[in-house]
Order: structure tokens, then C-alpha cells, then sequence
């Protein structure tokens, strides 16, 4: 869910909203009509890859929830976190800065703007979500030294 999350909150945010970028806007630039097409159509094949990841998501979810074994709310919400933070971290550092297909705002100071995306979409959810669901953990650990 967290990495639908994450893909979804940059193609609608960044790629539809504010137009900051689109998928392969650092390779194809949208300065005539032809390649902005181009550059929505690969905008919406990364929204299709979201999009089945949420009913993928959506279906794991509903089998844990049959059998009764979902996490508790602070637990999800973490694993939630960590997905997103590290499907933006590897994407940002994949597509922008490996590839080259885009960068976050391609402006003056695009580097900077990149590495921002990394640390605040990319680490600090990862971050969060990995202690939020380090509960999950404790709480194995803590029935095993019961048992």
C-alpha cells in the first residue's frame, strides 16, 4: 500500500498538479505538443503501475483481514510509511539521478530539489514507518521470551 501511496502522491502532486516534471521530461522535454503527449502517456503508465499495486495492496489486505491476522493501526500505519519513504527514495534515486528521466523541479537548483525529495518523501517516511513498525516486532519477540 505504502509504495502505491508514494508513487501515487509524486505522479498526482508533482506530475499532474504542479507540472513540475513528468516521467521522461529529462530525456524528452515537453516543449511541443508531440512530446508532451509522450510524457503523459508515460505519465499515466506510472499511474497504471500504481494503481494495480493499490488493488494488489487491496488484496492482501482483505485476505489478512479474512484470517484475522492485521496488524494493529500503528503497526500498518509504519509498514504504510516505509513503503512509501522507500519506493521514493529508490525511484528518486533511479529515475533522477541514474537515469536522468527527470529530476523533482528542473529548475536553478536541481540537485537541491532532488536531494530534498530523497530526505523528506524518500528517508524520513522509511524512517518513521520503520520504528512505527518495529511495535511489531517487539511484540514477537516479547511471546517468544514468554513462551
Amino acid at each position: 500500500m505504502g509504495v502505491a501511496l508514494g508513487g501515487f502522491l509524486d505522479g498526482i502532486g508533482l506530475h499532474s498538479i504542479l507540472q513540475w516534471h513528468h516521467m521522461l521530461s529529462g530525456k524528452i522535454p515537453a516543449d511541443t505538443m508531440e512530446r508532451m503527449k509522450l510524457n503523459m502517456l508515460a505519465d499515466g503508465f506510472f499511474d497504471l503501475f500504481c494503481w494495480l499495486v493499490t488493488i494488489g495492496a487491496l488484496v492482501l489486505l482483505f485476505r489478512e483481514a479474512k484470517s484475522q491476522m492485521l496488524p494493529r493501526a500503528k503497526v500498518f500505519t509504519g509498514w504504510v510509511l516505509f513503503g512509501a519513504g522507500a519506493f521514493n527514495f529508490v525511484e528518486g534515486v533511479i529515475d533522477h539521478e541514474i537515469l536522468g528521466l527527470h529530476h523533482v523541479h528542473p529548475q536553478n537548483h536541481w540537485l537541491a530539489w532532488d536531494i530534498g525529495f530523497l530526505i523528506v518523501g524518500g528517508l524520513i517516511p522509511a524512517c518513521i514507518g520503520w520504528l512505527l513498525r518495529r511495535e511489531q516486532q517487539d511484540k514477537v519477540v516479547s511471546i517468544r521470551r514468554a513462551a
